[in-house]
Parts: C-alpha cells; sequence; structure tokens
C-alpha cells in the first residue's frame, strides 16, 4: 500500500487523477491544495459543441420564449453565457457553474445542493405555468423534465454539445486516488483498478452508477469537488485513528 505518501495536519497528503473534460480543470489544484492534496486532470470525455443547438437557444432567450433558464453544470455555462442578452431568472447548479455566469456579466441564484432534482423544490410553486429553459449535454435527463413538467412547468431542453469518449487510458500510475466527477466519466474511462487505489465519487448519482459497474467508492462526496475532498479528509481521519 502507498496510498499514505506524506502528511499535512492531521490527513495524509494524497496525489488525485480527477476526471475532466479538457480545459474544464481551471482551479482545481488550488481547491485541493486547500484541503491538503494535489491533483491532475485526465479525460475520459471531450466535449462536441452542437452549434446549431446553441444558436437555436440563444435566438429563443432573445425573443423571450423562456421564463427561466436552468444551467446543469459550468460548460454550457462558459459556452453560452456570453451569448446571451438580459436574460430572464437563471439558476446555476453550483458556485462554479455562477462563477462562469457572473464572468459574462449575468447574475443568477444557486440551488441548495449540487443536484437537478432539487431545482424543482427550490422554485416552488413559482413553476407553474413557467417555460424553462435547459441548455446541456447531450445525456438524459428524464427525471428532470419529469419533475417540471408534473410541478406544472414547461421544460424546453436543448442539447447544446455532445460528450464523447476520448478512449485514451487514464494515466493514474502515480495517483493514489481517482475521483469520478460524473456517471459518463466513469462508464466511458478507459482505466485499469489497482488494489492500492482510493476510488472516489463526487456525489450518489455516481457512485450508483460505479456500484453496477462494479467498483464501489469508498469516498462519496456531495456533488462537488470540495465535497468529496471533505469527505476524503473524513475518510483518511477515520482511518488513521481506527
Amino acid at each position: 500500500m502507498h496510498i499514505l505518501i506524506t502528511c499535512r495536519g492531521d490527513v495524509s497528503l494524497m496525489k488525485i487523477a480527477v476526471t475532466r473534460l479538457a480545459g474544464k480543470e481551471k482551479d482545481d489544484a488550488e481547491r485541493c491544495e486547500r484541503y491538503g492534496h494535489s491533483c491532475y486532470s485526465v479525460h475520459p470525455l471531450r466535449s462536441e459543441p452542437h452549434g446549431n443547438v446553441i444558436s437555436d437557444f440563444v435566438a429563443a432567450a432573445g425573443a423571450g420564449a423562456f421564463d427561466c433558464l436552468f444551467f446543469t453544470s459550468a460548460l454550457p455555462a462558459k459556452i453560452i453565457a456570453p451569448l446571451l442578452n438580459a436574460p430572464p431568472r437563471v439558476i446555476a447548479i453550483g458556485p462554479q457553474t455562477a462563477k462562469e455566469l457572473e464572468a459574462a456579466g449575468i447574475s443568477s441564484e444557486v440551488l441548495p445542493s449540487f443536484y437537478s432534482r432539487d431545482f424543482v423544490p427550490y422554485l416552488g410553486d413559482w413553476i407553474r405555468g413557467k417555460r424553462i429553459g435547459i441548455p446541456r449535454a447531450d445525456v438524459p435527463n428524464e427525471k428532470l423534465l419529469t419533475a417540471i413538467a408534473r410541478a406544472g412547468g414547461i421544460p424546453r431542453e436543448y442539447r447544446c454539445y455532445g460528450l464523447e469518449p476520448t478512449n485514451e487510458p487514464l494515466f493514474i500510475n502515480d495517483a493514489d486516488a481517482i475521483l469520478f466527477t460524473s456517471a459518463m466519466s466513469y462508464k466511458k474511462a478507459a482505466w485499469t483498478p489497482r488494489s492500492d487505489l482510493l476510488v472516489m465519487a463526487i456525489g450518489e448519482i455516481t457512485a450508483d452508477t460505479m456500484r453496477s459497474g462494479g467498483h464501489p467508492p469508498r469516498v462519496v462526496g456531495d456533488g462537488s469537488l470540495e465535497g468529496s475532498l471533505a469527505a476524503l479528509n473524513r475518510y483518511l481521519a477515520d482511518r488513521e485513528g481506527a
């Protein structure tokens, strides 16, 4: 076992491979450092923007076709927000998504959790009769669309980009842990598990997919990088205290 490689404070410093779309890692290294760890990105997926769908969404938003926009990740916010002019009410799934929107001059409300299932409860009765524009990846989320419709809202989903596997073996030979940041990044990853590799999931949805795939994570976050790092530190502290 070589997972525990050095110490900082009361937890062990780990080198974490984080699955990311190329170019989406941004300040991951600084955020990991704040929790006493180091990290680097590995790329099981790449994004393929659908230019015609993006144009259709921007045109619809500009024509007042939506009462609310819901950005379910930072990537569509980064791609689309600079193209929007005077958008309606905007909801971001988390602070990183909100930061991308803010960079384009768009104020947003942030969900209290990192799961799209909390979107409808957050809006409450306001959602009735409202047209909800959702720019997202070409990945099904029927539960979200069904929840909006059942609450009386009108979901209008635009699949603005695709996620394609890179088919590149993930370089994790030097990693002490790997953090899968989405169910898709796990399902499409080309990787070889090791007995001394700590496997982590960013949240419960990803964790459920990993369990079904035969790789149950030992650490599960709250849907965010920070929450995953906090969960990792609790795991390490508990193990070192055992």
